[in-house]
């Protein structure tokens, strides 16, 4: 499988001209799947000893990396357009074959003739962090490189924790003597994962945590994972992996703060259906508080461990209001209505949702403070600095700080918002068009990374309410 990026091409992307509501939206819309929690299925699918079924799975730039490096490694990927006759996707996983430690073979089946893998990482960080402890499951020598702007993302953390465990690491990108690792590098364990146990500092990234213990059932020993250093950001993401390894018969526990131990043992093929991206819902839902409308989602998760649950908390913090309307036992329609629009003063630890909430921040009269958001420095760009530099190029005042950022006056102009190939400062600059006029955003095909119908999903937002009325 080959995947395309339009920041690979040399032509310049064309400016996108963010649409302008005009008036109140009144609106219900659809998000497609969770990016995380598709990686996630999609990994232990592979590593699992019989086929498996990952229903509505995402379509995007992101999970396209993950199954064509999945086949790399081996495992076979059949899509299915319509699962059951149920008018929803699916793809079928029939996994690795070989893996280290594979409790269904009497011995290791032969590697040597099988060419050597290379993983197209792109910008995802789910498949540069995760998949780096699958390549060693496998023995062979396994190659890994992204995007320009990958090889400026930290992978020390997992490299070093891999050589702890007896694998090789060799490449450009290799860290040396306790230096911090980058793309490219090479993977390669022939005598099999030794270690059983590991302490690594995760404070750049909770994908640091989550990528080891999504192999670790595969691992002759399990694994223990112990974090040392400042608090693990998006720590969401960790409960996310320990749920799903749960869903799948893999036992899990947390013994002391800040420690994983995964058992090990065999995956069961399995059959799972993937919730909405609750993070990817967060400009549709802010839309209608910056414009004072409303807007609807259907089948909103009871009970998520997705950090976007976070959202019926952040939006009354800026004066909309939420109400949730039962549909099943286990989700509901969220309805997000706008009010007057106001600063909260401080917003702590929102992760992934910060650009996002930026959005929010950047449209109020008053100053807004972004704490526990250091780690933001190493997504697919510093967003930090994305921000800040955005937020002033629209006439606003915003400045760095130690852990994250300030917003001190709301943007006063349109403009050409840089998105930095990054799928979330194209969203913001989305949320803020619906308000300010003139907005362009550089390169709204960023958005495909995780969500690849976003121009028309938000155009089709603003079209169902014409002329502002419901």
């Amino acid at each position: 499988m080959t995947t395309t990026s339009s920041h690979a091409s040399t032509v310049p992307p064309q400016p996108w001209p963010a649409p302008r509501a005009g008036a109140p939206l009144r609106a219900e819309v659809t998000v497609p799947a969770s990016k995380s929690l598709t990686n996630r299925y999609l990994l232990l699918a592979a590593l699992a000893q019989g086929p498996s079924v990952v229903i509505n799975p995402l379509h995007s730039r992101d999970s396209q990396l993950m199954l064509a490096a999945l086949e790399q490694l081996g495992a076979a990927v059949e899509h299915i357009k319509d699962w059951e006759h149920s008018g929803v996707a699916a793809v079928r996983i029939t996994p690795i074959p070989h893996l280290d430690g594979d409790l269904d073979l009497a011995e290791p089946a032969p590697r040597a003739e099988a060419p050597e893998p290379h993983i197209d990482c792109g910008l995802a960080g789910t498949v540069m962090r995760f998949l780096p402890a699958v390549a060693a499951l496998t023995g062979r020598r396994v190659h890994f490189d992204g995007d320009p702007g990958a090889r400026a993302r930290p992978m020390g953390a997992v490299l070093h924790a891999l050589r702890d465990l007896g694998v090789e690491v060799t490449g450009d990108g290799a860290p040396e003597r306790g230096e911090e690792g980058w793309l490219p590098f090479t993977i390669h364990a022939p005598t099999g994962i030794t270690g059983e146990a590991i302490t690594m500092d995760a404070s750049a990234s909770s994908q640091f945590v989550s990528g080891l213990m999504l192999a670790a059932a595969r691992m002759p020993h399990g694994l223990t994972l112990r974090h040392a250093g400042d608090a693990v950001p998006s720590l969401e993401h960790v409960e996310m992996t320990c749920k799903v390894l749960s869903q799948v018969g893999i036992e899990v526990s947390s013994p002391a703060l800040h420690t994983w131990k995964v058992e090990p043992g065999p995956i069961k093929g399995f059959t799972v259906r993937v919730e909405p991206d609750l993070s990817n819902a967060g400009p549709f839902l802010c839309a209608a508080a910056v414009t004072g409308g409303e807007v609807s989602m259907r089948g909103w998760p009871k009970h998520s461990t997705q950090i976007g649950r976070r959202w019926t908390e952040l939006l009354p913090a800026f004066g909309a209001s939420v109400t949730k309307h039962p549909e099943t036992d286990a989700t509901v329609t969220l309805s997000v209505r706008g009010g007057s629009l106001r600063s909260p003063g401080t917003v702590d630890g929102t992760a992934e949702l910060t650009p996002t909430v930026a959005a929010l921040a950047a449209l109020c009269p008053g100053p807004t403070r972004f704490t526990s958001v250091a780690h933001l420095r190493g997504h697919e760009t510093d967003r930090i600095a994305a921000l800040v530099a955005e937020i002033r190029r629209l006439g606003g005042t915003a400045e760095e700080t130690t852990d994250g950022f300030e917003v001190l006056s709301p943007v006063t102009h349109g403009g050409l918002v840089h998105t930095y190939a990054d799928h979330r400062m194209a969203t913001f600059a989305a949320v803020l068009g619906l308000v300010v006029d003139a907005v362009e955003v550089q390169d709204i095909a960023a958005t495909s990374k995780t969500m690849p119908d976003f121009p028309a999903l938000w155009a089709g937002m603003i079209d169902r309410t014409p002329d502002g009325q419901p």
